[in-house]
């Protein structure tokens, strides 16, 4: 069984995606980590991310290993991983490392932006989150502080909203929902009720099928 679970920064794909996966003994790819991953190995090479061809070559040395580095949790990582992303190279480098994990054992749970529609378009169920940007700039403000980083919830704010902008509007799978994927709305819920309103999402089309 394959799951995607797609959606913007902090909309709740990665506890969601983690929970379903331990819940149907499934394997699990954060596919975000990748592009996290290519980010990093661009700046330990010395190389900007937002250089198409340094950023390729970076795509096709990520290891499965790379995604377990806690640097890639750095805010600056993560800004750059939105940059590299855009890149239509450093997608296509990494497409076939998405499809055979998805299929490896019983299955997997994969959350990203583009896994329901470009990813594993034939995916068992497909979920797409969404929130407000301020709820999710809010909970990525609590994230920082948490961990003890200096954060400003203006600038988390609107580094979400460029963010945002960049997922949207590249041309190379871009951020959208698929026709056929389950949205779910988690400005107001807790991960339970999302867990719980995936599972109905999920027992209903096993029902049906």
């Amino acid at each position: 069984m394959i799951i995607a679970v797609d959606g913007p920064a902090a909309s709740g794909k990665g506890t969601l995606a983690r929970r379903l996966a331990r819940h149907f003994s499934l394997n699990y790819l954060d596919t975000g980590s990748l592009y996290r991953a290519v980010a990093f190995r661009a700046f330990a090479a010395g190389a900007d991310p937002a250089d198409p061809d340094a950023a390729v070559a970076a795509a096709k040395q990520v290891e499965t290993r790379d995604l377990d580095n806690p640097r890639l949790r750095d805010d600056e990582v993560a800004q750059a991983a939105s940059v590299v992303a855009a890149i239509p190279g450093v997608r296509a480098a990494l497409l076939a490392f998405q499809r055979e994990f998805a299929c490896r054992g019983k299955g997997a749970v994969l959350d990203g932006r583009d896994i329901g529609t470009v990813v594993c378009p034939d995916a068992d169920a497909k979920v797409f989150l969404t929130a407000t940007v301020e709820a999710r700039a809010l909970r990525r403000f609590k994230e920082l502080q948490a961990t003890g980083g200096a954060a400003i919830y203006e600038r988390v704010l609107q580094d979400m909203k460029l963010r945002d902008a960049r997922d949207r509007e590249r041309r190379t799978a871009p951020l959208q929902r698929a026709s056929d994927a389950f949205e779910l709305d988690t400005t107001a819920l807790d991960a339970d009720a999302a867990f719980a309103a995936t599972l109905r999402y999920i027992g209903e089309r096993k029902s049906r099928r």
